[in-house]
Order: C-alpha cells, then sequence, then structure tokens
C-alpha cells in the first residue's frame, strides 16, 4: 500500500468519526431543546445547513441545482432525506439517545439491499446474513411489544430505512454532482417541504431553546460534510466501521447530559449490530487482498 492511500485512509478514517461526533451532538442538542414540535426542530437544522452549502458553492461558483440529467435522483434524495429526518428527530424526542442513534445505523446494511435491488450491485449470501444478524439486534433494542410504547422504536427503525434510501439515490449521483450541491438541494428542498407545517405549529421559543437549535443545525451540518469528505479520501468499507463510533458518543452524552442509561436488551442489541458491521468490514477487506 502506497503511503499516499494510508494518508487517504486515515483522512477517511478522520472525517467518518468527526461526522459521528457530529450527528451524535446534533441528536443531543434536539433533545435538549425540548417539548419543540418535530418539523420546527428539522426547519433550523436544515437552515443552517443550507447556508453553509450556500457559502460553499458561492465560494467555489458551483450549481445551485445541479446537473439537469441528475434532477429526478437529486429530488427522491431530497424526499427520502427529509422523511428519515422527520422519523430520526421523532425517536430522538421520544427515546433513549444511544436507542435512537444505533436504530438509524442499521441503514448501512439497507443499502446494500436497496443498492441490489435498484442498482443491480451484487449481493451475497454472507452479505445477506450480516444484514439479518442486524436486524435481529435491531429487534432487540426494539423490544416488539405491539403496544403503543413500540411506536417510537418501529418511527426509529423506519428512519434508517428512508436514510438507506437516501444516501442509495448518493451512490448513484457518484461524481456526477459536487458535495455541497447535493446538501444545497436537499437542505433547500427539506427547508420548503416543512415551511407549511413548520408555520402552522410554530412554537414560540426561549433564547436557549433557539441556541440549542442553531447548534444542532451546526453539528448536523458538521455531520453531513464530514461523511462527504470522509468517503472522498477513503472507500466506505474501509472506513464505515468508524461510523459506529456515534453510538459511542451518543451513549457518553446519554448518560453525562441526560442521566440516562440504555437497559441491558439494548446493549446487547448494540453488540450485535457492531459486530455485523464489524463483520462485514474483514469480510469486504479479506475479498480486497483476494482480487489483487
Amino acid at each position: 500500500m502506497s503511503e499516499i492511500t494510508k494518508s487517504n485512509r486515515l483522512k477517511g478514517i478522520f472525517f467518518i468519526i468527526l461526522s459521528a461526533f457530529g450527528f451524535a451532538m446534533m441528536s443531543a442538542f434536539i433533545k435538549l431543546s425540548g417539548d419543540l414540535p418535530n418539523f420546527q426542530k428539522v426547519f433550523f437544522r436544515n437552515l443552517v445547513a443550507a447556508i453553509i452549502a450556500l457559502f460553499l458553492i458561492i465560494k467555489h461558483k458551483g450549481s445551485f441545482l445541479g446537473k439537469k440529467e441528475n434532477r429526478k435522483v437529486l429530488v427522491y434524495r431530497s424526499l427520502f432525506g427529509t422523511i428519515g429526518i422527520i422519523f430520526n428527530y421523532y425517536a430522538i424526542d421520544n427515546l433513549v439517545l444511544s436507542d435512537a442513534n444505533m436504530l438509524n445505523k442499521i441503514s448501512p446494511f439497507l443499502v446494500v439491499v436497496f443498492c441490489a435491488l435498484i442498482l443491480n450491485e451484487k449481493i451475497n449470501i454472507k452479505q445477506i446474513s450480516a444484514i439479518i444478524v442486524a436486524f435481529i439486534g435491531a429487534l432487540f433494542i426494539i423490544k416488539p411489544s405491539f403496544d403503543v410504547r413500540v411506536v417510537p422504536y418501529v418511527v426509529g427503525f423506519l428512519s434508517a430505512v428512508f436514510a438507506a434510501l437516501a444516501y442509495t439515490c448518493v451512490r448513484m449521483l457518484g461524481n456526477k454532482e459536487e458535495y455541497y450541491t447535493i446538501v444545497f438541494f436537499f437542505s433547500t428542498f427539506s427547508l420548503l417541504a416543512v415551511l407549511p407545517v413548520f408555520i402552522i405549529v410554530y412554537k414560540p421559543m426561549s433564547l436557549i431553546q433557539f441556541m440549542y437549535l442553531i447548534l444542532a443545525g451546526v453539528f448536523a451540518s458538521l455531520g453531513q460534510f464530514g461523511v462527504t469528505l470522509a468517503y472522498k479520501y477513503a472507500p466506505a468499507k474501509e472506513i464505515s466501521i468508524f461510523d459506529y463510533s456515534n453510538i459511542i458518543f451518543s451513549a457518553i452524552l446519554s448518560i453525562f447530559m441526560f442521566g440516562v442509561y440504555p437497559d441491558g436488551l439494548s446493549v446487547v442489541g448494540y453488540f450485535i449490530i457492531f459486530a455485523a458491521a464489524l463483520y462485514m468490514f474483514f469480510y469486504n477487506k479479506k475479498q480486497d487482498k483476494l482480487a489483487k
């Protein structure tokens, strides 16, 4: 392996961990903002990201709407991403922070499924097995009881489904669009999509709540741009395992900021999902060696 390749991999690992930290902090500030309407939280989260992406577009003289041939995929990516955020924020408000974030981390496995179905990428029995194991891990976290208490867990799981669909669209875009164009299109789409409901349900905020939402937007932007830069420097199969550091950050934040500890079954679920991710990481490494 060349020194440049090693350097790029280290950069990729750094940015994916930075992204994981950003999204964990975002979740914490969303939770701290209290009982504000969900759509209000989504609006401010995307407002900050749109402003940052707008600055980057102006700086690099980039495109606001992307290429005409990519617009359909950009719309799908934005639609799925918006639904995913709304569901994720609902889960964050109603679950232990680490539970909500762990459920959302099922999305990398679902991306494999959707890419196989939509993009005709090959999927083998070992990948399918890892996905099934991850789903079993999710059940330990969800603990289905078929009553109203399971709803936030189901919504949390659905947030992962829509996040995976959004990331599948990002894969379809590949290098066809700049990362800041994709972020701006998505953030602006989300702002316009939630604006009518935001106006209807808007609830006056205290200064501290406003600051929490702004900070949530700042850290969400850190997460979004971090993951984009990470995959610019290194392939997903080499660094995606480090994205699971998010759950460690979330668990620490849950304990120290909210005094809430995940229960035993949830911890078992974390280990199962993490083990499945670790297996996929080493499996991909082995396949790389065989391909040489």
